[in-house]
């Protein structure tokens, strides 16, 4: 891919690029909805990402283009920026305007992105752009951003300047992610530990439903609210900064604070969802991966009853992977309302489960699913 890039780049600019980086994608394995919640997360990268090849240039301006989008756009380099539209390079623009509340930026720069994570599928598209030029701003100017601090940045982006209101796990995941690692990561305090995910006999197959959405136009904004709501009810008798510090049993001997079933059912799937991520680390570390598969299921029935937003398209998938044998968990991964489901599958019936699954998703659906059979890889690097 960086062979390809820096060739293209070469055609498109008539010079040399001096320097590529890489940002993965990433999925959550298990604890949805509640990095905003500041509660417990599971992620980690994937061997799906975005490639950036970067030049100077003496025109001061910045030149942004991608080989995944017609879009291109010439702006010149001022101290900074505000969101231009719905193209796709208000993303790392964004970085840009971060970067220049603390930094000068005196040298105009020539872009050129590519990727393959499946845009709108919540595998953190958008995290992945953000990382990679966050990233390589820091490494080419020598700007000493520590990765956290670019994670941080990258998130004040995606909140403030995109306007979508997510939580932390995105960035984090796709800066700080290792080979064949999972991350069990405290969105509230930031503090991480890394967990080994060994999957053994089993891959990772990462299934995109192909409904595409647009995260800041869909109802997640709506489910932060929601949260807020039953955060401010319980905040009558208890004093709590995030619905997550609770507890399940603890929870209980609250409830009866939120009368609204919808509100109620909001923060029962937050507070059981942080629980399941615990667990799940345990499993992971006893090497349990049938524990660890059941509590997948469990978990996208929570977000699918509870939370309310998974779909006819999530659930027909893991409603086959329920009944296909050779798949021990699946559930819904990112945002949902679309996007994608990701499976535990027994290694050797990729193919098998690629044909009977598009079969039965087609006619449920009426179009096919898309499988990619991947790897849990690396974080941002220069390459």
């Amino acid at each position: 891919m960086k062979t390809d890039l820096e060739r293209k780049f070469q055609e498109f600019y008539q010079h040399e690029a001096i320097a590529s980086y890489y940002t993965p994608g990433r999925v959550n394995l298990i604890g949805e909805h509640i990095d905003y919640n500041g509660g417990l997360v599971m992620p980690c990268a994937v061997t799906l990402g975005t490639w950036l090849s970067i030049a100077p240039n003496n025109d001061q301006v910045i030149r942004f283009r991608s080989l995944n989008f017609p879009e291109e756009s010439t702006i010149p380099l001022q101290t900074a920026y505000t969101k231009t539209g719905p193209e796709w390079y208000n993303y790392p623009l964004g970085i840009f305007n971060e970067i220049l509340k603390e930094k000068e930026l005196t040298q105009g720069l020539d872009l050129l992105f590519v990727g393959n994570i499946p845009i709108g599928s919540g595998l953190s598209s958008s995290a992945s752009i953000e990382v990679v030029m966050a990233y390589a701003l820091n490494d080419y100017f020598d700007l000493g951003f520590s990765k956290l601090e670019l994670v941080l940045m990258s998130k004040r982006v995606e909140n403030d300047f995109i306007g979508v209101n997510s939580g932390i796990m995105d960035q984090f995941a796709v800066a700080f992610g290792e080979k064949e690692k999972a991350i069990v990561l405290d969105c509230d305090s930031l503090k991480y530990r890394i967990v080994d995910c060994d999957t053994k006999d089993y891959v990772l197959a990462i299934i995109n439903t192909n409904k595409h959405r647009k995260l800041s136009e869909s109802k997640y904004n709506e489910r932060v609210q929601e949260c807020q709501t039953a955060l401010a009810l319980l905040n009558q008798e208890i004093k709590l900064n995030n619905l997550c510090e609770l507890t399940a049993e603890k929870f209980a001997l609250h409830e009866h604070l939120i009368t609204d079933p919808v509100i109620l059912k909001r923060a029962t799937h937050v507070i059981t969802e942080n629980d399941r991520v615990s667990a799940a680390a345990k499993a992971l570390n006893d090497g349990n991966l049938m524990d660890f598969g059941r509590l997948m299921y469990a978990s996208h029935h929570s977000l699918k009853e509870l939370y309310e937003v998974t779909g006819l398209e999530l659930d027909t998938v893991v409603d086959f992977c329920e009944d296909y044998q050779h798949v021990i968990g699946a559930r819904m991964t990112g945002a949902g309302f679309g996007g994608c489901a990701i499976a535990l599958l027994e290694r050797g019936f990729e193919e098998d489960f690629k044909e009977k699954l598009n079969t039965f998703y087609t006619e449920k659906v009426g179009y096919a699913p898309t499988v990619y059979i991947t790897h849990i890889g690396n974080g941002a690097s220069k390459i």
